[in-house]
């Protein structure tokens, strides 16, 4: 085994077919990493996500967006049985260490050189334990370790007015505000809510803003977006939700289905909220609540979010 850094392997390997990945993440939560990777190839992404999630029992669930591929795994251990074309690439263990995050990945061919070069150089990584080099016709396989982060989303509703402002837009400037700030801004999702809302300013949605921070980093976050929205929103009733963790809660996945079909109301809001123990802020007031918190029951299910029901 030979232990690299980025920088070690950069300075190794300079071979022209090495493409470095551009960043990796791992949020951890009860047992579960998320992985998330961003690939230097678009669509060509897709075949990693297909081959990991059908070669590896520890991939619970894996999805590309562009170029950015996640993968839900499991800590442990999985004997994997790698054959050409078939099973060609996967993940054969998954551990937390302290402060450390360790995935072993293993591919045969190209996809070996992807399991330690290419990942290995990205930005995020700390470093390699590098077994075998892969490449050819070879097997390839490394751990590439990497620091435990932790996911935080927040939705946020009502910033504008009917005479101006946007708030999916202005969600995206606070998100890009917050990732100068060093905290890690993976994800905005749109949520359509209820159309026929007699108090919405027009489309009525609501925006999840997905996070990875450093452990800890949660309060932080909360506060400096709450102070970038109070100051750039149009809205007297701006507020934030918070979710922490990797999970949805059934009962807040459904409040966010019943969210897009018919009225809420406030006060079954907070009940929610504080049954599922969510941090629920006032950035100028309390109505905007009602939609912060659907947009965290749907962030994880694009198609669902952008919806309308009639």
């Amino acid at each position: 085994m030979e232990i690299l850094t980025p920088q070690d392997l950069k300075d190794q390997f300079k071979d022209p077919w090495i493409a470095p990945y551009k960043k990796v993440l791992t949020m951890v939560d009860q047992g579960m990493v998320e992985l998330v990777e961003y690939h230097p190839c678009v669509s060509g992404s897709q075949w990693m996500v297909y081959q990991y999630k059908r070669s590896s029992d520890l991939v619970l669930d894996s999805k590309r967006d562009g170029y950015k591929h996640t993968y839900l795994l499991k800590v442990g251990k999985s004997d994997m049985n790698l054959k050409p074309s078939f099973k060609a690439a996967g993940i054969e263990e998954v551990s937390v260490e302290g402060d450390e995050v360790r995935v072993v990945h293993a591919g045969l061919a190209g996809a070996g050189v992807g399991a330690a070069m290419c990942r290995g150089m990205a930005q995020g990584v700390k470093r390699v334990e590098l077994y075998d080099v892969g490449g050819g016709s070879k097997l390839g396989r490394a751990a590439v370790v990497t620091p435990v982060m932790e996911k935080i989303i927040l939705g946020i509703d009502d910033t504008d007015t009917k005479e101006k402002g946007a708030t999916w837009t202005l969600a995206n400037n606070v998100g890009m505000e917050l990732s100068k700030m060093g905290f890690e801004y993976l994800d905005h999702i749109t949520v359509q809510l209820y159309p026929h809302n007699p108090n919405k300013t027009q489309n009525c949605v609501a925006i999840a803003l997905v996070f990875a921070v450093k452990p800890g980093g949660k309060d932080e976050l909360v506060e400096k977006a709450t102070e970038i929205l109070k100051k750039h929103t149009l809205s007297d009733d701006t507020s934030i939700a918070v979710l922490e963790g990797l999970k949805v809660p059934d009962k807040l996945r459904e409040y966010g289905e019943a969210a897009k079909k018919s009225m809420i109301y406030l006060e079954e809001t907070q009940k929610v909220a504080e049954e599922l123990g969510i941090q629920l802020v006032e950035v100028t007031g309390a109505q905007g609540e009602i939609g912060a918190l659907a947009a965290l029951g749907l962030y994880n299910d694009v198609e669902e979010a952008a919806k309308v029901y009639y």
